[in-house]
């Protein structure tokens, strides 16, 4: 049996990462993969947030790819609930791409 606690234990870090994000402000996986220094590992962060569903305090739907567009929102409940979330924070979202993505874009790296 594989263990997994080393792939807990980075799913631990990305949400404490993610908790960080500001109301009205998104990121992406890689650079929540790059400030953990896994900056590799886009792919695992986007894992981490499918999982998230457990952690209600975990803004998941603020975490996109990097051209700003809402490639996980086939993993939240309902058609568009990824869009209305960040609506509800002022983000304006047309056909699943972030407006003003560089504008609202929080970047760990730089912000913590």
């Amino acid at each position: 049996m594989k263990d997994n606690s080393a792939n807990e234990n980075f799913f631990d870090r990305v949400y404490e990462v993610a908790k960080l994000i500001p109301y009205g402000r998104i990121t992406s996986y890689g650079a929540i993969a790059k400030y953990l220094g896994a900056a590799r590992s886009a792919r695992m962060v986007g894992w981490a947030m499918n999982a998230s569903g457990k952690q209600e305090d975990v803004p998941a739907h603020r975490v996109v790819n990097r051209k700003g567009i809402l490639t996980g929102k086939h993993h939240f409940d309902g058609t568009n609930l990824m869009q209305q979330l960040l609506e509800n924070e002022g983000v304006e979202v047309i056909e699943n791409q972030i407006q003003d993505f560089e504008k609202l874009f929080w970047d760990p790296t730089k912000e913590l």
